[in-house]
């Protein structure tokens, strides 16, 4: 018989690429993964990671038994939900940036809804300021939000691609006395790289659009109202990326967080699996 425990550390790490971040996964300690592995791997008699200083790879016999690993494991959760009572997982408050909530977020969530028809989702879509600190004040039970590169404590973190953009048909002067600048209201992360970037550079700045609509500052940079700067994913069609080239160096540094408030349930520590994974999905394809 195979240890589901087991199998759950096998499929984090090879997920993660690594111990330490498949141990903020599973809640457990690098060595305490270490040693789960090497029992998985004296069980089935075959060496199933490629181990290469901080590099990890599955071996050949490890990807035979990825895919059944993560059969198993999902079997096992649906077996464990279907003899619950149907009012027993109670609810989760659950916060992500708008920009996610547009990009095939919901469909995992309503997937995710769907397979525990016994759990109440409360689900957000908000400037990540916010997301944070209703995590912090308790009113969120896992938050997905975006932050400066090397903040401390999260289940998991990705660093973010961002871009200047402005309007492929309507382009703005880029050489304009002041830079006429679209974006969220006060506080956002992105409209205050935006302002640093541009001051330190001794560059003059005004507001031409703002809005806490994602939707609506797409449409305002498309229709050359001004500059803004977007995640590679919120990026259409009708935008131009701006580069160094074009005068306008990489703004700071942003990551995307996943965090859960202390004594988060088992179904809110199952969600942050399934956009754990969903994120690491959206880094794969964009590397």
């Amino acid at each position: 018989m195979l240890d589901l425990e087991l199998l759950r550390s096998f499929v984090s790490v090879v997920e993660a690429g690594g111990f330490t971040r498949a141990g903020e996964r599973v809640h457990r300690t690098q060595s305490t993964v270490s040693q789960q592995i090497k029992r998985l791997e004296e069980d089935v008699g075959q060496v199933l990671l490629h181990r290469d200083g901080k590099d990890v790879r599955p071996t050949e016999a490890g990807e035979r038994l990825l895919s059944y690993a993560r059969r198993l494991l999902t079997l096992a959760e649906e077996a464990r939900d279907v003899l619950r009572e149907p009012d027993s997982e109670g609810a989760i408050r659950l916060g992500i940036p708008e920009d996610f909530a547009a990009y095939r977020l919901a469909k995992l969530l309503g997937a995710f809804s769907r397979s525990h028809p016994g759990l109440r989702m409360d689900v957000r879509a908000d400037q990540s300021k916010n997301l944070s600190r209703d995590l912090e004040r308790g009113e969120l039970d896992l938050a997905l939000f975006k932050r400066e590169a090397g903040a401390k404590g999260a289940i998991a973190v990705w660093p973010e691609r961002v871009h200047w953009v402005t309007s492929k048909s309507h382009p703005v002067d880029v050489n304009a006395s002041s830079v006429p600048l679209i974006g969220f209201p006060l506080g956002c992360l992105y409209r205050a790289g935006a302002i640093h970037a541009l001051e330190s550079a001794g560059r003059a700045w005004h507001m031409s659009y703002s809005s806490s609509s994602l939707a609506g500052i797409q449409a305002a940079v498309a229709a050359g109202m001004g500059l803004s700067i977007l995640s590679e994913m919120s990026i259409q069609s009708d935008h131009r990326v701006l580069t160094a080239k074009d005068g306008f160096e990489p703004i700071n540094r942003t990551e995307v967080a996943l965090m859960a408030s202390p004594g988060a349930s088992p179904a809110t520590l199952r969600l942050a699996d399934r956009l754990a994974e969903f994120c690491d999905n959206v880094q794969a394809k964009a590397a």
